[in-house]
């Protein structure tokens, strides 16, 4: 016998508790699943409802109801402490300051839709030069670069890497 699907809830909570997530990203994973699990009960036999009965919708109404259940189960987990998005960006923050620069890592928040508070920038700019001097040393080495086309391979390195321009040039200067 087949095992009934988990709750959005349950599934919801599940993500959450692998690691923190944007309310923007959760929400993406939730519309996919509920997607998923309504394609299946379709598929069913019998899963459809007859035309003129009170569950059948017409395909535009679908999405609709299933995006505004996704967004009141996102508002109970914000309520209930499961979804928070200054722990996220905490979170996120503290995964990718040692290997990434401030630009990358805003970036990366923006894609969220959300963005660092002005401590955060401030702290994050402080540290910059010597995140930046780690990750070099890591890839390439304590030896400058000789050549123009090793700096230049560096220097792109480090500024794809969300490195600011001045603390690049900084950096392989000294």
């Amino acid at each position: 016998m087949a095992r009934a699907p988990l709750s959005l809830k349950a599934r919801a909570i599940g993500l959450l508790a692998q690691r923190e997530q944007s309310r923007a990203e959760l929400r993406r994973k939730l519309l996919r699943i509920e997607q998923q699990q309504r394609a299946r009960l379709v598929a069913q036999p019998g899963g459809e409802p007859a035309d003129g009965e009170a569950g059948s919708l017409s395909d535009e109404e679908d999405p609709e109801i299933g995006a505004s259940a996704v967004d009141a189960l996102l508002d109970a987990l914000a309520a209930d402490g499961y979804l928070d998005e200054t722990r996220f960006v905490e979170s996120r923050l503290h995964l990718r300051a040692s290997r990434f620069g401030a630009q990358r890592i805003q970036q990366e928040l923006a894609q969220h839709g959300l963005k660092l508070d002005t401590e955060q920038q401030a702290a994050l700019r402080a540290t910059e030069l010597e995140r930046a001097r780690e990750v070099w040393l890591k890839r390439f080495g304590p030896e400058p670069p000789r050549e123009a086309a090793e700096q230049a391979r560096q220097t792109r390195f480090l500024l794809a890497r969300g490195f600011a321009p001045e603390v690049v040039r900084r950096l392989l200067r000294a």
